[in-house]
């Protein structure tokens, strides 16, 4: 069995900046991702506010450059799935698809996946006109009448995405107002293409082969009605991903994860970045420094446990 000084679990925006500063703090660093790198930056159309690119890019492009850069330190990447992560002493094991790696440290950049709405109709159109991914799915309706459903940031920015593509966009949120950014917000609300309708829900999904209408529910009268449309795409938050990390971790109630400042679990030597933690905000930059700050603490804890603190 190999073993590395460090070994990231995932290649999003928070793995990829810490496989940047954990090879670049000269510790042989292993980043383990069963899809491409970039996670769901990839998703991104236009990142434009990443600090130092005044001109927005895209995410693959970004993600790409990332990844290179990482390399270009002696980040290694493997293209596998983690099954479990367990410590044994003083090290971990990592169990993969493709065999068993040994750390010192390790980073769970494993990130969170979509969150499903629980409407009828949802997981039968999966795929037919229901969508998570507005830039993967969206140009497959285009010139037709869109529904966004969420209001987070996700939510605001996919529909401005769509509203480039679509007849109309119809978004609707179950509370009062949107929790997005001010700025992100008001673009929505401004877009002549965007019609908002909040304290209001889908509840059920309809079509043939595909989805053809939507049955909403308007939250404070329980008025119920349906409209026409080609898709619906959801943006409703995300459930952590940490199945294959080991139990009793400490998490809130969604099931993120517990950090402190140095982005330590309640599990010496494991740390955990970006969207599988606890985190007031969920932004591409704030994911990589995450990931920058596990990477510099996994390397003090590494020297603490071979004795080599600097005191």
């Amino acid at each position: 069995m190999e073993t590395y000084d460090l070994v990231i679990l995932g290649a999003g925006a928070a793995g990829l900046g810490a496989a940047q500063y954990g090879a670049r703090a000269n510790l042989k660093t292993l980043v383990i991702e069963e899809m491409a790198p970039g996670g769901q930056a990839l998703l991104i159309d236009r990142l434009e506010n990443y600090p130092g690119l005044p001109e927005p890019v895209d995410g693959y492009t970004w993600s790409e450059t990332m990844r290179a850069q990482a390399a270009e330190f002696g980040a290694e990447f493997m293209s596998s799935s983690v099954t479990a992560v367990r410590k044994e002493g003083d090290s971990f094991v990592v169990e993969t698809g493709d065999g068993a790696v040994g750390a010192k440290a390790v980073i769970a950049a494993t990130g969170a996946k979509h969150r499903h709405l629980g409407a009828r109709g949802e997981e039968e159109f999966a795929g037919r006109g229901v969508s998570y991914c507005a830039t993967c799915d969206g140009p497959f309706f285009r010139g037709k009448r869109m529904v966004v459903v969420g209001g987070g940031d996700a939510a605001c920015d996919e529909a401005m995405f769509l509203s480039k593509l679509a007849e109309r966009v119809i978004m609707v949120h179950r509370k009062d107002r949107f929790r997005a950014q001010k700025t992100l917000a008001a673009r929505v609300l401004t877009n002549p293409k965007i019609e908002v309708r909040f304290e209001t829900v889908v509840e059920e999904i309809k079509g043939g082969k595909s989805v053809e209408a939507v049955t909403f529910k308007e939250l404070g009268t329980g008025r119920t009605y349906e409209e026409k449309t080609s898709a619906v795409f959801v943006f409703v938050g995300s459930i952590p991903q940490t199945a294959a990390l080991p139990a009793g971790l400490a998490k809130d109630d969604s099931g993120s994860i517990v950090t402190d400042d140095r982005m330590g679990t309640s599990l010496p030597g494991l740390f955990a970045v970006g969207d599988v933690r606890v985190t007031p905000f969920r932004q591409v930059v704030t994911a990589v420094s995450d990931g920058a700050v596990a990477a510099h603490c996994a390397a003090s804890y590494i020297d603490e446990l071979e004795g080599k603190a600097y005191l």
